[in-house]
């Protein structure tokens, strides 16, 4: 346990891109950003007045349901919350008046019996007992002034009437107390900037600089553990639940304002308060990529996600055209949300639509340039100068274009060569580099090279080497380097449009 976590018991390609018009394009982007977003800051003093810094960064926390029952949820997020340092109190709370310490911490039959409780007030409650339970805990709640709370238990109104109207009455309580509250039915959240995991999975996430929030936990502990694999962080990683209090608009204002959060993802099955899902995202939009998965296109899957979260999850169409007009970007396959994601956490947006792919296959570099043009991106023109110092290091029968077949038989120092020389293009805002394994290229020194390579580089890279055994040590060399790398260069390509598209 560390020592920063503190107990109360006293453990403390066409043609160039237009340079010129970009410009102007971009300063009349930032005056009309600047305009919106004063605005929005009236408009959220009275729709929003309660922060959620509380939520977010709490200085104390009390989990009632704290347990040592091997498998609860209250074991769990007692654990998490100790194995990670935060930098704020604990105070477990367990109604058994047996109980007098869990895991060694002294605990809590209420919360009005934590010493100076009236007084200081709890930043963060986190409710882990049945939904017959929490109405009275949330009275307490509001009786010892708590500022903000996730509730973690399911049996609310996705099970019917009652329980909508249990959850109506829990709310109230919480409204007269001014409490925000996220959930219920949800994992819970982490900041991994700080350290806060106050969920029941079965990591912490790394710090990074995009923020995920999601209505489904079994989506947020999905995405969790591949992040682990894959090297990608997060500034913040949220399980929304049905939205009771907290929404969409709510969360989006916050992360909006946070300094370690340069991009969202969301996965949605019901958009809720869609005047405040609007209203945050075309203002934090023009500053911040907002990237959502919204399922629900047909009327059987719209059905499923309503007997999921008990919302019903309104018109696609309806929701498509909303998407577009506040400029929010929506994918339509978890794959791309994992990608994107990736891509996003690890490489700087393009200025451009103008992709440079490298290739030691023509094929590969064909279908590529397909799925470019058709995503929206465009190949990028090579300059004179590029030309010349690509002929000056390539065999003579090389592409002469863009793709930039360096062929069959290049060595990892072509591929060095060739991707500094792309680099300096002017005409270029990114570059896929394509490599499939053949006798005179060697896939892991090629992705140590292009590793070495790309830390002088400040456009975006990405890479596919294709096949199996042969690539898979130069795979894990790129994604350690933060280069995102692909099974297919199609897929990566697609990708770097969507970039693009996060950017205009």
């Amino acid at each position: 346990m560390s020592a920063t976590t503190v107990l109360h018991s006293g453990v403390t390609i066409k043609q160039p891109p237009p340079s010129q018009t970009n410009n102007n394009h971009n300063n009349h982007h930032q005056r009309t950003q600047s305009q919106h977003s004063a605005a929005n800051d009236v408009l959220k003093l009275f729709t929003n007045p309660l922060p959620l810094d509380a939520i977010f960064n709490p200085k104390s926390v009390a989990l009632i349901g704290a347990s040592e029952k091997v498998g609860s949820v209250g074991r769990t997020v007692l654990w998490n919350l100790l194995s990670s340092p935060f930098g704020g109190t604990i105070y477990p709370v367990n109604r058994n008046p047996l109980r007098r310490s869990v895991f060694g911490i002294k605990s809590y039959k209420r919360l009005q019996d934590i010493p100076d409780v009236m007084e200081m007030g709890i930043d963060l409650v986190i409710i882990a007992v049945p939904a017959h339970a929490v109405k009275e805990v949330m009275e307490d709640c509001v009786e010892v002034g708590v500022r903000g709370a996730i509730i973690l238990s399911a049996g609310f109104k996705e099970v019917g009437m009652e329980g909508a109207q249990l959850e109506r009455t829990i709310c109230e309580i919480a409204q007269r107390g001014k409490i925000r509250v996220v959930g219920p039915n949800c994992l819970g959240l982490q900041n991994p900037i700080s350290g806060l995991n106050a969920t029941f999975a079965n990591n912490l996430a790394r710090p990074g600089n995009v923020a995920f929030i999601s209505q489904s936990g079994a989506m947020c502990t999905s995405i969790l553990d591949w992040s682990l694999q894959a090297n990608v962080g997060f500034s913040a990683f949220v399980s929304i639940g049905s939205m009771m209090d907290v929404s969409w608009g709510d969360i989006i204002y916050y992360l909006g304002d946070d300094p370690n959060t340069k991009a969202i993802a969301i996965y949605m099955e019901s958009i809720g308060d869609a005047r405040s899902f609007m209203s945050a995202a075309s203002e934090v939009a023009m500053m911040k990529p907002i990237i959502v998965i919204k399922p629900g296109r047909t009327s059987q899957a719209a059905k499923a996600a309503a007997s999921h979260t008990g919302s019903l999850a309104g018109s696609d169409d309806v929701l498509e055209a909303a998407f577009k007009r506040c400029g929010v970007l929506r994918v339509n396959k978890i794959r791309d949300v994992f990608e994107i994601v990736e891509l996003l956490g690890k490489q700087p947006r393009p200025s451009g639509k103008y992709l440079t792919i490298l290739t030691n296959a023509g094929g590969p570099g064909v279908i590529s340039t397909d799925a470019l043009i058709e995503s929206g991106g465009q190949l990028a023109w090579l300059s004179e100068d590029t030309m010349n110092k690509l002929n000056a290091i390539l065999p003579s029968h090389w592409s002469h274009a863009n793709p930039i077949d360096i062929l069959g038989d290049a060595t990892w120092e072509t591929y060095a060569k060739a991707l500094e020389i792309a680099a300096e293009n002017k005409y270029s805002d990114g570059i896929l580099i394509i490599l499939t394994p053949q006798s005179m290229t060697n896939p892991t020194k090629t992705a140590e090279a292009i590793a070495k390579v790309a830390k002088k580089i400040s456009k975006p890279i990405l890479a596919s080497w294709m096949g199996g055994k042969a690539v898979t040590e130069g795979r894990a060399i790129l994604d350690a380097a933060g280069i995102p790398t692909y099974d297919y260069p199609d897929s990566a390509a697609e990708n770097f449009t969507y970039m693009y598209q996060l950017s205009v």
